[in-house]
């Protein structure tokens, strides 16, 4: 087994070690370490997001529209449900993928008092091409990882997620 290098988070459960000895701060460095981690895998992700003139949130909207198939709509509450966000974010950031030429509304076919949201053929486009280099990214920065190591990775993240996650019940 490979010696962990030390991170800034063992600088901070030192302090936290002699200032509180009395506390088990193993928890703190686990989710210290998830927090750390996702701060910088979303300073690495965003690099390339801006390489197509996309910020993180333009990104993930037209990824799941792009993901649910062809043609490529969604209703607006199933898509601020996907992306966990709330209906006065979705209407904004929708109102600005729509002057950007990226989404259209249109009127829903099954309720006339609502409408739908459809990756245009530029927006189409444009995640196509963005999807690929974030991909690759996403390969680059997990290289230096071994495969099997990843897998258990992957699978540890999954447990912590299905604690985490509501449920459906």
């Amino acid at each position: 087994m490979p010696i962990q290098q030390r991170d800034a988070v063992d600088a901070i459960l030192e302090q936290w070690r002699r200032e509180r000895p009395d506390l088990d701060v193993t928890p703190m460095g686990t989710i210290g370490r998830i927090k750390r981690s996702a701060a910088l895998l979303q300073r690495e992700l965003d690099i390339v997001f801006s390489a197509f003139g996309l910020t993180a949130w333009e990104f993930d909207v037209l990824a799941t529209l792009r993901r649910s198939g062809a043609p490529y709509c969604m209703a607006p509450t199933a898509l601020f449900s996907a992306l966990m966000i709330t209906s006065g974010t979705m209407t904004r950031q929708l109102q600005q993928l729509e002057l950007a030429g990226r989404v259209s509304r249109t009127p829903n076919p099954r309720d006339a008092r609502s409408m739908l949201v459809q990756l245009t053929p530029a927006g189409l486009e444009l995640i196509d091409r963005a999807v690929t280099a974030h991909v690759a990214n996403e390969a680059r920065i997990l290289s230096p990882i071994q495969a099997a190591e990843l897998t258990e990775l992957d699978a540890r993240l999954s447990e912590l997620l299905a604690v985490l996650e509501p449920r459906d019940d």
